[in-house]
């Protein structure tokens, strides 16, 4: 329980940045050397990097060499622990979105 808290700890963390969504967003459907995706930003090539290592020890990504490029692509199985997190309290959700739906249905039937 506590392994796979840390990863949903990690897996939430890459996330939370911008830059990191992105990247995923980039390699969801082709996978890119790590310069092809550095030249997406105006970031540094180190910054980069470092953003790809917060992926990576999250297992969102993996990277290989093909000759001098590392190539990264998705490793969408780390998603799967993240949504069965969230799905755990889609009925909570689901319960306050009826409510509020009634509530207003309830606030525009008496005007």
């Amino acid at each position: 329980m506590v392994e796979r808290s840390l990863n949903l700890d990690d897996i939430f963390y890459s996330l939370a940045d911008p830059t990191r969504r992105d990247i995923l967003r980039r390699i969801a459907d082709v996978e890119l050397s790590v310069s092809e995706i550095a030249k997406h930003y105006d970031l540094t090539f180190g910054a980069i990097s470092k953003h790809l290592k917060v992926l990576e020890r999250a297992l969102l990504v993996t990277k290989t060499r093909r000759g001098k490029e590392q190539i990264v692509r998705i490793a969408p199985q780390a998603l799967v622990s993240a949504m069965d997190y969230l799905e755990w309290y889609k009925p909570f959700w689901n319960n306050r979105l009826d409510s509020l739906e009634a509530f207003i249905n309830e606030e525009h039937g008496n005007k």
